[in-house]
């Protein structure tokens, strides 16, 4: 056996305890240029012939740094040249995409990267593409993410953070009928950013420096400039660690619990197609004519409605006195395993809004709204859940409004944003903050509302010659359809104050002399890395 010192034998027993990779994988390691990702493939180099594998270095050109982008595609195909390493590129605009999609650059950044990892697990066997890509997340990435998902809101799940595997699925191949997947793994999470580091200057290594790294509108960034690095001097020097061994805890627990989930989805839960669905089509799904004053028209409607992509067009029910006699743990899960497989998304306050419900055995109100249209029945015997009727209602609401205390976060389903209001300073010490996404707390009610724009909304973006019409203002930005209707704003004293995707108002925004802010972070529901 290859004696390997150091930091690689670290790798090596990483890599072999949690099974990552195997003899015979086709690696291709994710090299940006920066020390993390240089650091896994120097030591990969170290460690390829222990582990009996065939290298290749993966890069993703997001084009959002310009030149210095470029610099670092060219310094990575160095890189792999020098080691006689194949290189894999894949390039595109990721601002554009993000204006696009309206993501954050953040989460357009991920969509293309892990777009890029699927397009080549897409490839056929003979083509010799990697089949596992390697990332370079590490302890640090780790508690960072651990500690975003505490911030905004999380359950188990959540807390588990980044997980060392994850498969990436790639399109179907049409001549095989076959679909090809590949797995991302994290070889480095036991790793601290300074350990890899040291190993870099150990080995005479250079990297290139990510500029965008010190942007705090990022909000990785921001967590990791001012929050991690206060919790680490001031409170636990180990915090990185111990939020990195809750994630390990965390996994292990939710691991247990899908398993239990699994048996109850098959036992305990029963789905039926709700009664107005079953007359809307037949038994091989023709047109059934629902009564004589209903236009085939409308039926035809109704049964693409049926069809489109979103959460199920079925109900689930289950039996309360099993329920109810459950242990509570039990019972949350239960509630949460049938949103989920359902595809309406439950927060914390709606599962725990369900079971105060299921409990009110002589409440005179049988019915409780839930998000997305959905709602939650009550029999004597049993709690049912219904999909939203689409003969009369939408699969997706349109209009929504929520209270948002001030400062604080709201989860707005219907437009997969969260979004949240958070204290800022403007003082030297806190640098980088965008003032198109700050407020002045002084012309910000304590309660705001977070809604979908509606008729007759009028916004002045800063930067702007008048106010327009919120209409206008998306239709310029060709925000259109389904999305357009349900585009959130936020609204204080009855005035727009914020309008998603565009720069708060000159006059709402701190003055020169401002010492505190209020500042505006949107993030997809979606962007968790995983």
């Amino acid at each position: 056996m290859l004696a390997v010192p150091g930091t690689a034998e670290k790798v090596l027993d990483h890599i072999r305890h949690s099974e990552l990779i195997r003899p015979g994988d086709r690696v291709g390691l994710a090299v940006s240029g920066g020390a993390d990702s240089v650091a896994l493939l120097r030591l990969f180099l170290e460690l390829r012939g222990e582990l009996g594998v065939v290298l290749s270095v993966v890069h993703f050109n997001h084009q959002f740094r310009g030149a210095e982008s470029d610099g670092d595609e060219h310094f990575v195909f160095d890189l792999a040249h020098r080691h006689d390493l194949e290189f894999h590129l894949g390039s595109a605009d990721t601002a554009q995409y993000a204006k696009e999609k309206r993501l954050s650059l953040e989460a357009a950044a991920r969509d293309l990267r892990y777009g890029f990892f699927a397009e080549m697990a897409s490839a056929p066997p003979e083509k010799s593409l990697p089949n596992k890509i390697a990332t370079a997340h590490t302890l640090d990435d780790q508690a960072e993410t651990v500690l975003m998902r505490i911030i905004r809101g999380t359950g188990l799940r959540g807390l588990g953070g980044i997980h060392p595997r994850v498969v990436v699925e790639g399109a179907e191949d049409e001549s095989s009928q076959e679909e090809h997947s590949a797995e991302v793994v994290r070889p480095l999470l036991r790793f601290r950013r300074r350990e890899l580091r040291n190993y870099l200057a150990s080995v005479g290594q250079e990297w290139r420096e990510d500029s965008s790294n010190a942007d705090l509108r990022f909000t990785r960034n921001a967590v990791r400039a001012q929050l991690l690095g206060v919790l680490e001097d001031q409170y636990n020097p180990a915090i990185a660690e111990s939020l990195a061994d809750l994630a390990n805890i965390a996994r292990g627990e939710e691991e247990y619990w899908q398993n239990e989930v699994a048996g109850w989805m098959g036992t305990g839960i029963h789905w039926t197609e709700p009664d107005w669905a079953r007359k809307a089509t037949g038994a091989a799904g023709d047109l059934v004519q629902l009564q004589p004053a209903v236009p085939v028209s409308k039926q035809l409607e109704l049964q693409q409605r049926i069809a489109e992509p979103g959460p199920l067009v079925m109900d689930a029910s289950v039996d309360l006195v099993w329920l109810l006699s459950e242990p509570l743990a039990i019972q949350r899960r239960i509630v949460k395993a049938i949103a989920d497989l359902a595809g309406f998304p439950l927060e914390f306050k709606h599962i725990e809004e369900v079971l105060n419900f299921a409990e009110r055995a002589h409440a005179t109100n049988k019915q409780l709204a839930l998000p997305l249209g959905w709602r939650a029945e009550r029999t004597p015997e049993t709690l049912i859940f219904r999909t939203p009727d689409l003969r009369t209602e939408e699969r997706i609401p349109v209009d929504y409004a929520y209270p948002l205390a001030v400062p604080g976060s709201v989860m707005v389903l219907e437009a997969n944003v969260a979004i949240a209001l958070v204290e800022a300073g403007l003082g030297p010490i806190e640098p980088g903050y965008n003032r198109d996404q700050l407020l002045d707390p002084a012309l910000v009610s304590e309660t705001v509302v977070v809604r979908n724009w509606r008729a007759g909304d009028r916004f002045w973006p800063a930067h702007t010659k008048s106010p327009k019409k919120v209409k206008e203002l998306l239709q310029d930005r060709d925000i259109t359809g389904a999305e357009k209707k349900r585009w959130p704003v936020i609204e204080s004293g009855g005035e727009v104050i914020w309008l998603q995707g565009f720069a708060t108002p000159a006059a709402l925004q701190p003055g020169p002399d401002g010492k505190r802010a209020l500042l505006i972070r949107e993030t997809s529901i979606d962007d968790d890395e995983g």
